[in-house]
């Protein structure tokens, strides 16, 4: 077990608490909150605003971005998923595109997540909130 340890974990950091969910691009089209007041507005004609929100390039780690861009929602027979493409590029990654964000259901609160950073640390996943439906 110790030469396991030592090369590294052999797991991700799990999701947050919640359950997969399908959402309606009705249900996507809100103000999402993450835990340091980042916000992502996704609108219903298929733009966004984000200010300061949490994000995820890589295995880059403490990102937030602002700007504007559009977004588009795909989905699997279990699960939302939301990517967005900003406008102009992130000034540290040169990005357009982070990773995309899966949709969860906690009771009533929806969530947006993205893992973030290197699997090998304990670096929290990006979550973001929408208002309690």
């Amino acid at each position: 077990m110790a030469a396991l340890t030592a090369c590294g974990r052999l797991y991700d950091l799990p999701p947050p608490e919640g359950e997969p969910v399908v959402l309606k691009p009705a249900e996507l089209a809100t103000t999402w909150t993450d835990g340091d007041d980042g916000t992502l507005t996704l609108k219903q004609d298929g733009t966004f605003i984000a200010d300061k929100v949490c994000i995820a390039v890589g295995w880059e780690e403490g990102l937030t971005w602002s700007g504007t861009g559009t977004w588009k929602q795909g989905s699997n027979e279990k699960q939302s998923f939301v990517g967005v493409t900003f406008d102009a590029a992130h000034p540290e990654t040169g990005e357009r595109k982070p990773d995309s964000y899966a949709a969860l259901r906690q009771g009533k609160a929806l969530k947006l997540w993205a893992a973030v950073g290197d699997p090998d640390h304990d670096y929290p996943n990006c979550v973001l909130t929408s208002p309690a439906s």
